[in-house]
C-alpha cells in the first residue's frame, strides 16, 4: 500500500476537478476574451469558477484574481502594495519563517532601498502579535504574515494581526499567504481584515497552474501584468481556462462535507501524533495546530535518511517545501524536522503505516 504524507507540496487532483479541466480541453476550449459563443461559454465558465473559489474564500466573486499559482498571488501582492504605498515609508514587516515566494520578494526590495523587519518564531514556530506590535513604526507601509507555516503547522492570529496593524499604522496594507489555510482553516476573507489573501489550486485538489489573489473592496492596486486587460485590468494575459475551472470544481467539491473532513484530518493528526510520541527517539516539533500537518524529527538523523528509509516502505514524506527546489528547507532545517502532511483523502491504514514505518526507521538509523 502507498502512503502519501507530502499533501502540503501537492495533492492528487479530485475527480471533480479532472473532469471540469477535460470538459475545458475538449469543449470548452474557446478564448473567453473572444465575441463569439466559443469565447461567450469560456468566459461564462471561468465567471462561474470565481463565484465557487470566492464562494471557498467568503469573498465576493469581483474581488478574486486568479493567478498562475500561490507564488505569483504572493509576489503580486508583496510588490504592488510597495509600489502604491512606496512614498509614504519604506518598512515592510514580515517573519523569517514564510515561504520562498515572500522572502525572495524581500531581499529584492531590500536591494533597493527598503527596510525589512524580519520577526523570529518561538520554540512552536509561532509568531505573535505582541512581537508584531513591537514591529510596527510609522513609516511601514507593508505586513506579510502567512496564514498556517507550510512545514511545522503553526497558525498565526491572522484577524487580529490585520487589526492591529490598521489601527496602529493605517496607511499600511496587510497581506496573508493562506495557501496552507484555505479550506484547512476556517476564515472568511469578508471579515478576516486582510486586505491581501493568497490562496493556491494544488493545496485543495485542484490542478497546478493556478491560484488567486484576494484584494479587498476599495483597494486599488497597479496592474501586474500588461496586456489585454484581463482580471479587471490587473493581470493581462489569456486565462489558463482549464485550470481555472479545475480550480473552481475543487472548491464545489470540498464545500459540502469540509467541517466533518478537517475533523477528520485533525483526527488522523492526533493519532499520528500519539502514535510517533510513543517511539523511543522519535521527536515532535511545532504547534500543530494546523489539522493537516505533523512535523516530527530522529535526533541525530539527517532528514533525507529519514525519507528514503520510509520511502523503502512506500510512505512518502518531505524534507520541506517542494517549491524550494534543490534547497533544504529553512524552517526544518532549524527545527531538524520532517513534514507529513495530510489531506482529506488520508486513511486511518496510511497513518498506521506511517506509524509503523517511522518506527521501523527509528529502529534501524539510530
Amino acid at each position: 500500500m502507498t502512503s502519501y504524507f507530502d499533501n502540503s507540496a501537492t495533492t492528487k487532483p479530485c475527480p471533480e476537478a479532472v473532469a471540469a479541466m477535460t470538459e475545458a480541453l475538449t469543449d470548452c476550449w474557446g478564448n473567453p476574451s473572444s465575441l463569439h459563443n466559443y469565447g461567450i461559454a469560456a468566459h461564462r465558465r471561468i465567471q462561474s469558477a470565481r463565484l465557487s473559489v470566492a464562494k471557498a474564500l467568503g469573498a465576493e466573486p469581483d474581488r478574486v484574481f486568479f493567478t498562475a499559482g500561490g507564488t505569483e498571488a504572493d509576489n503580486w501582492a508583496v510588490f504592488s502594495a510597495v509600489q502604491r504605498l512606496q512614498k509614504r515609508g519604506k518598512h515592510i514587516v514580515t517573519t523569517q519563517i514564510e515561504h520562498h515566494a515572500v522572502l525572495h520578494p524581500m531581499r529584492e526590495l531590500e536591494a533597493r532601498g527598503f527596510e525589512v523587519t524580519y520577526l523570529a518564531p518561538d520554540s512552536l514556530g509561532c509568531v505573535t502579535t505582541e512581537a508584531l506590535k513591537a514591529a510596527l513604526r510609522p513609516d511601514t507601509i507593508l505586513v506579510s504574515v502567512m496564514m498556517v507555516n507550510n512545514e511545522v503547522g503553526s497558525v498565526m492570529p491572522i484577524q487580529s494581526m490585520a487589526k492591529l496593524v490598521h489601527r496602529t499604522c493605517p496607511n499600511a496594507l496587510f497581506h496573508t499567504d493562506a495557501v496552507q489555510g484555505f479550506l484547512k482553516i476556517p476564515f472568511r476573507a469578508s471579515n478576516l481584515e486582510a486586505d491581501l489573501i493568497s490562496v493556491s489550486s494544488h493545496k485543495i485538489h485542484g490542478p497546478k497552474g493556478t491560484g488567486a489573489l484576494y484584494i479587498r473592496k476599495g483597494l486599488s492596486l497597479p496592474p501586474y501584468l500588461h496586456g489585454g486587460g484581463q482580471e479587471s485590468g490587473y493581470r493581462s494575459g489569456t486565462e489558463a481556462v482549464p485550470n481555472i475551472l479545475g480550480f473552481g470544481a475543487a472548491c464545489e467539491a470540498a464545500l459540502p462535507t469540509l467541517r466533518e473532513d478537517l475533523a477528520r484530518e485533525a483526527a488522523l493528526r492526533d493519532r499520528i501524533l500519539a502514535g510517533l510520541s510513543a517511539i523511543e527517539g522519535v521527536v515532535i516539533n511545532g504547534a500543530h495546530a494546523a489539522p493537516h500537518i505533523v512535523s516530527f524529527a530522529i535526533p541525530g538523523v539527517r532528514s533525507q535518511g529519514i525519507i528514503n528509509c520510509l520511502q523503502d516502505r512506500e510512505v512518502y514524506v518531505s524534507a520541506g517545501s517542494a517549491c524550494a527546489k534543490g534547497h533544504r528547507s529553512h524552517v526544518l532545517e532549524a527545527m531538524g524536522s520532517v513534514r507529513a502532511s495530510l489531506s482529506r483523502f488520508t486513511t486511518a491504514e496510511e497513518a498506521d503505516a506511517l506509524i509503523s514505518a517511522v518506527r521501523e526507521a527509528a529502529e534501524r538509523l539510530r
